[in-house]
C-alpha cells in the first residue's frame, strides 16, 4: 500500500502505510537512530486494520534527506507533538525504539501536559531509563568510527553499511540522531499518567536490566511492565511475533476489537 499523503507538519512527520480508517486504537512508532519511518512497515501491516499505525520520519534521511538534521531529542519531540495535533480523535499509544524511545517519552510527556487521557499507553524499547545517564561520544568519532558502532549493534542493512555512496548519504543522519541521544540530558518532573511497558534484549550491550527497570520510576503505580527477549540490541528483527503480540494485547483489548497480529511479517 502506498504512504498516506497528508499537508503541512503531519504529512511531514508522520507516515502511513496502511490504510485503518476504523482502528479504535492509533499507534505512533518511534524509529531508532539512523532509523526511518520504513522501518516499521512490518507492524503497520501486521496490526492494520484493528490499529491504525503511524510512522514518524525524521528529517535528514530518505525523502527527508535535503532538510537538515534535528540533532537533540526536544526539539524532536516538539515537532512530532505539533505534527499530532491532528491524530488525537481516538485513544493513542507510542513505540519508541531505542533513541525513539526518548523522543516517544518526551513526546508522552508534551501529550499529558496539553491533553488529559493521552497517550494511552507508552512502549519503550531498547532503551534505557531517561534517568540513567552513560557517557557516551559516538557521535565525535570519525566516520569510520560511527560505522563500526553501527556495525556492532547490526540494525543497518549490510549493504547500506558496505556500499560508500549509500553510507555518506546516511551518515549525516546518523551523527545527528547519535549526537540527539548522547547530549540528552533528562528533566526532572512527576511520572506519566498512563500504563509503560518496556521491551528489551536479553544481550542488549546498551541496556542492562537493571536500566531497564528504572523506566517503572516513570509509570504510574502499578502500571508498569517489563518484558525480556532472546537477543541483542535489535532483538526485534528476530522476535517481532512476540513484539507484535505484546502491542495487540494492549492495544486490541483497550477496546475489545480487533484480531490478532498477522505474525508471518518481518522486520
Amino acid at each position: 500500500m502506498g504512504i498516506d499523503d497528508v499537508p503541512g507538519d503531519e504529512g511531514l512527520w508522520l507516515r502511513r502505510f496502511e490504510p485503518a480508517g476504523n482502528a479504535g486504537n492509533r499507534l505512533v512508532c518511534f524509529p531508532h537512530a539512523g532509523g526511518s519511518a520504513a522501518f516499521f512497515l512490518p507492524v503497520a501491516r501486521a496490526l492494520a486494520p484493528a490499529v491504525d499505525v503511524l510512522a514518524v520520519q525524521y528529517p535528514g534521511r530518505q525523502d527527508r534527506r535535503a532538510e537538515p538534521c534535528i540533532d537533540d531529542i526536544p526539539s524532536l519531540a516538539d515537532h512530532v507533538y505539533r505534527a499530532l495535533d491532528g491524530s488525537l480523535d481516538r485513544p493513542l499509544a507510542l513505540f519508541g525504539h531505542s533513541m525513539g524511545a526518548l523522543v516517544a517519552f518526551e513526546v508522552a510527556r508534551r501529550l499529558q501536559r496539553d491533553h488529559p487521557g493521552r497517550p494511552a499507553h507508552l512502549f519503550v524499547s531498547g532503551r534505557r531509563a531517561p534517568t540513567r545517564y552513560r557517557e557516551e561520544t559516538v557521535h565525535l568519532r570519525d566516520d569510520d568510527g560511527i560505522i563500526a558502532e553501527v556495525r556492532s549493534l547490526g540494525g543497518t542493512d549490510a549493504r547500506v553499511l558496505d556500499d560508500r555512496e549509500l553510507r555518506d548519504m546516511a551518515l549525516p543522519a546518523i551523527r545527528g540522531d547519535y549526537r540527539a541521544v548522547e547530549t540528552y540530558r533528562y528533566v526532572a518532573g512527576g511520572p506519566l499518567r498512563c500504563p509503560v511497558t518496556v521491551l528489551v534484549g536479553a544481550r542488549d550491550p546498551r541496556v542492562t536490566l537493571e536500566e531497564a527497570t528504572d523506566w517503572e520510576k516513570q509509570a504510574p503505580e502499578g502500571s508498569f511492565d517489563l518484558k525480556v527477549f532472546t537477543g541483542g540490541h535489535f532483538y526485534l528483527t528476530s522476535q517481532i511475533a512476540e513484539v507484535l503480540a505484546v502491542l495487540s494485547d494492549h492495544l486490541t483489548s483497550a477496546t475489545g476489537t480487533g484480531s490478532p497480529p498477522a505474525l508471518g511479517h518481518r522486520w
